[in-house]
């Protein structure tokens, strides 16, 4: 029993290593572009349950500055991405997460960004939640301002943004070898406890075989 408590236990802290490994943290994106550069527009949306799971479809909208209404300009699917306005066409390249239908991060990058590029952008998370009997769907969106520069200039929403993302990361990175540290100590315990169990067992055995040899010597 103690064996098989053992294993479950290795499995357990097993899937929670590698479900660490796939933690997500919300961070807000850059807000300043500057003009004949590149600039990636940061769009993340963390599932609340890692373990379900999803798919998702992403749709970027954008309104320049002056204009009234949103258009839709960028969607991404299974199939891929596909251009919607012709204002970015040949621009816009997918950033998001690489390689599965489960999207957290539906960032993208424009290329040759121009003084026309600022204004509003709002990204929206079509997200498919799979569970045993049934299937949830849901709709997150961002909103990003964008402002295009001629020169460069740090401001303090950037710096606060990647001072957040790093404590998210060394966060996520301390709970992880908390957790493996924890897991550790269970497993060297249980192990332990499976040891002495086995050495009971087998000095029980031993002395139980010695009572019936000394049996067998008296009866002769």
């Amino acid at each position: 029993m103690s064996a098989v408590r053992l294993l479950l236990l290795s499995l357990l802290c097993a899937l929670f290593v590698s479900l660490c490994h796939g933690a997500c943290a919300e961070v807000d994106s850059d807000t300043e572009a500057v003009a004949g550069k590149g600039f990636k527009l940061g769009c993340i949306s963390c599932k609340m349950r890692p373990e379900v799971e999803a798919s998702a479809t992403v749709d970027w909208y954008f309104k320049a500055k002056g204009e009234a209404d949103f258009a839709h300009i960028y969607n991404y699917d299974e199939e891929g991405q596909h251009i919607v306005d012709e204002r970015f066409e040949d621009r816009v390249d997918w950033s998001g997460s690489k390689q599965s239908n489960d999207i957290q991060d539906a960032s993208i990058y424009l290329f040759n960004v121009t003084f026309n590029d600022s204004g509003t952008y709002r990204c929206f998370f079509h997200r498919f939640l799979t569970y045993e009997f049934y299937e949830y769907q849901s709709v997150v969106s961002k909103v990003v301002h964008l402002t295009v520069v001629a020169k460069a200039s740090r401001g303090t929403a950037s710096i606060v943004s990647e001072v957040m993302m790093y404590v998210s990361i060394i966060g996520l990175q301390a709970w992880l070898y908390i957790e493996m540290v924890y897991c550790y100590r269970k497993i060297s315990a249980a192990g332990e406890e499976a040891l002495r169990e086995s050495a009971n067992a087998e000095y029980l055995a031993i002395a139980s075989e010695s009572k019936d040899n000394c049996g067998v010597q008296v009866a002769e």
